[in-house]
């Protein structure tokens, strides 16, 4: 199968199944290599660039379509989309765009949809730039031009006026950084860059975890040097910083009450005794994995239990870290799909489940411990409004600053961590500390 075919069978199963882009691409590409690995690199960029740009391009496809797009299966439309991306955005020739993605679709058997799909991108490839709506409404305008949904963008330019939307907008369309952690039981941040570089990987340092390294291009992250060593984990650099920010002193017991897929219980286990805990049986065996590889396996135990009821007795802890389940939505550069599945309504059902589990984890934070809550999310309902809510019905608790940090300080806002996409170039996260009074 050409690259076009292979893009076009990644989205549709991403849109039948409701799975994770990544995740259904990384199988896809470990199952069926392509002979050239450049076409790797191609079908990478064409189904998360489909993906994100997908609002613009559904709108310049409706305009030549006789057909719904809604009522489209799901491969036809996806070879709409990806022939839309390659024709806006790529440097491919326009007539080669529409070739390869018909050839594509034939190649998995749509021969039939082959004479539809080729008109519509005919057509398509006519337009010399997606047509935008008028910049006098707002949101609609930067919602079709970024390629959001109007709800969100609407909300984001309440909360941070024009200029700091539009960078966030922008940052979740640009593929990100291959973030790295390194593994500090087994060696330095210094050592694993000097590693790095001495196999041709340029690795440059994170702004501000002094464990994290950005790889611009590193390849498959399991064919790096250090990989099978257990040198480092994949993570974002605002996931890692939740970890430090928690700043549990070292031989403490820790409660991780969500912790697939598992990169902060890992984080934590390589100074402190982790007890990870998940609702679902197969996500702890792969933090199990990834802990055998990083050597973690005797700081690190795992349990299945549902955290929005109570704990069984599992002994005392020092600290409970709450990563809660939620929106996603300040990870839309890395899951792009996620901005065409929430809605606004996801925001108010999502924070009324992190309350119920923030009442689970509050009971087995012992006096003097401490309860770190965190959220991949940029909406305050689930990040400060939440905070603020569980202090007004828990005065037995209070929000403690930050620890001292090192020059480049946090990423703070009214005293909680808070990172943003856009120039600091992370996902968007939040977390606050809570102290329970001795």
């Amino acid at each position: 199968m050409n690259a076009r075919a292979q893009a076009i069978d990644v989205l549709a199963r991403v849109e039948a199944t409701d799975a994770f882009l990544n995740v259904v691409l990384d199988q896809r590409l470990a199952e069926a290599p392509p002979a050239d690995p450049r076409d790797s690199g191609l079908i990478t960029e064409l189904s998360y660039g489909a993906t994100r740009r997908r609002l613009g391009l559904d709108r310049v496809i409706g305009q030549f379509s006789d057909r719904k797009l809604t009522s489209l299966e799901d491969r036809v439309l996806a070879a709409l989309r990806v022939g839309a991306y390659q024709i806006f955005h790529s440097r491919i020739p326009r007539r080669a765009a529409v070739s390869e993605t018909v050839e594509g679709l034939k190649q998995l058997g749509l021969s039939r949809a082959a004479g539809f799909v080729n008109a519509v991108l005919r057509k398509v490839a006519g337009v010399e730039a997606l047509p935008l709506p008028e910049e006098s409404d707002l949101a609609e305008f930067l919602s079709v031009r970024e390629s959001h949904p109007r709800w969100l963008v609407e909300r984001w330019l309440r909360r941070y006026g024009r200029a700091t939307t539009e960078a966030m907008l922008a940052a979740n369309n640009e593929p990100p950084p291959v973030t790295v952690r390194a593994n500090s039981r087994a060696t330095t941040r210094p050592a694993l860059a000097e590693l790095f570089a001495e196999a041709g990987v340029t690795a440059e340092p994170a702004r501000f975890s002094p464990v994290g390294l950005k790889l611009p291009s590193p390849g498959p992250v399991d064919a790096l040097v250090g990989w099978d060593q257990g040198l480092f984990q994949v993570q974002d650099e605002a996931a890692q910083l939740v970890g430090l920010y928690a700043d549990i002193p070292e031989g403490a017991r820790v409660l991780d009450a969500c912790a697939a897929p598992g990169g902060k219980a890992c984080h934590l286990a390589e100074r402190h005794r982790v007890l990870a805990v998940d609702l679902y049986v197969s996500k702890l065996g792969r933090i199990q994995a990834e802990a055998r590889r990083l050597g973690l396996t005797d700081r690190l135990e795992v349990l299945a239990h549902d955290a929005t009821e109570p704990f069984p007795d599992l002994g005392s802890f020092d600290a409970v870290l709450l990563d809660a389940p939620c929106t996603g939505l300040g990870t839309l550069r890395r899951h792009p799909e996620l901005r065409w599945r929430r809605s606004e309504d996801d925001v108010l059902r999502l924070s009324a489940l992190q309350r119920r589990i923030l009442e689970r984890c509050q009971a087995v934070v012992p006096p003097g411990g401490l309860l770190t809550y965190a959220v991949c999310s940029t909406e305050p309902e689930e990040g400060q409004d939440q905070v603020e809510l569980f202090l007004r019905s828990h005065p037995d608790f209070t929000a403690e600053p930050p620890p001292v940090a090192g020059e480049r300080g946090w990423p703070a806002w009214q005293g909680h961590l808070r990172t943003l996409p856009g120039p600091e170039g992370m996902d968007g996260f939040f977390a606050a500390r809570l102290r329970r009074l001795s």
